[in-house]
């Protein structure tokens, strides 16, 4: 967590002597509001003009982490001054950014990459100010996840993300099984999630376990000097990142769900196993669960196999 005794807020004199310095360098004043500035997901030169004169002309730039902004900031000769805002303080100094709104500043908020508020704090600043009446923009810009998602080779739209998978393992294969299950019940989409580094080959082993050998791409340090981008299927993924740990930014893409009808021979084996033991009301409970799909759909199913199977054996 950032040190906030390093970068405290401005006082109101430090912010009328930039003041004055901006009014002798012909700096315009943006207009009174919170502006959301994307910023680069590595390469320092994707930063858009617009953003760039937008945190110029801010009076103060919320940083998740002043220290890594600042090589940035630094970079495109943005004098303005910065202060932290992360997500142990976030609460904490939304009524003094709204007030210094109030008072007629603009505050612009930057992520330490990319597009604020994904995977990243500023939502509740930005619901506050909403609700406030405040005047919000955003300037936009780089994405680790679209830019993952065209390099992918995987169908472009419609695409799910994900943010960060949890990181215990019960709780990931408990997120995955729900996913397929929404996927059983009509959910098509590529699906994308950011992972660290450390994490990515035992996620990769339970998203195998969970989805199967769908196509998959792993992109790496997207836009740096090391970018990576692996296209193979998720098991082969696993077990390539299980002998070569990875380091950098990590995002996955996992193709769709190809054929749905792979989930109705699944749901058929277990269900016709279940029944084998146990009554139609005790398979389709106890399936029904393990799918995660309605009780209703997965009884009627039961009966119809249940009636199936019984005029096999009269036939025979």
């Amino acid at each position: 967590m950032p040190d906030e005794t390093c970068f405290p807020f401005p006082t109101a004199q430090e912010e009328a002597d930039d003041a004055g310095q901006a009014s002798r360098s012909g700096r315009q004043t943006a207009i009174p509001g919170l502006v959301l500035v994307s910023t680069p997901i590595g390469n320092l030169a994707d930063m858009t003009l617009r953003a760039i004169e937008r945190l110029r002309q801010a009076d103060l730039i919320l940083c998740e982490d002043t220290r890594t902004s600042a090589r940035l900031l630094s970079h495109h000769t943005i004098p303005t001054r910065t202060a932290p805002l992360h997500e142990h303080n976030e609460d904490a100094r939304i009524p003094d950014i709204l007030a210094r709104i109030a008072a007629g500043q603009t505050v612009a908020l930057i992520s330490d990459a990319g597009t604020p508020l994904v995977s990243d704090p500023g939502y509740r600043l930005v619901r506050a100010a909403i609700a406030a009446g405040c005047h919000v923009e955003a300037m936009p810009g780089a994405n680790a996840a679209t830019t993952a998602l065209i390099l992918s080779g995987l169908p472009p739209h419609p695409f799910l993300f994900l943010g960060f998978p949890p990181p215990r393992q019960a709780a990931r294969r408990t997120a995955f099984a729900r996913l397929r299950a929404a996927e059983r019940a009509g959910l098509s989409a590529t699906l994308i999630w950011y992972e660290a580094p450390h994490r990515l080959a035992e996620t990769l082993a339970d998203m195998a376990e969970a989805f199967g050998a769908r196509q998959t791409a792993v992109a790496r340090e997207l836009t740096k000097r090391f970018e990576e981008v692996r296209r193979a299927s998720l098991p082969d993924l696993a077990a390539h990142y299980a002998q070569a740990p990875p380091r950098g930014e990590i995002t996955v893409v996992v193709g769709p769900a190809s054929d749905e009808a792979a989930g109705e021979d699944e749901l058929d084996a277990m269900l016709t196993q279940a029944l084998q033991t146990q009554t139609v009301r005790e398979a389709a409970s106890g399936v029904a669960q393990a799918l995660g799909l309605p009780r209703r759909l997965v009884y009627a199913r039961a009966l119809a196999l249940q009636a199936s199977q019984s005029k096999v054996e009269k036939a025979g």
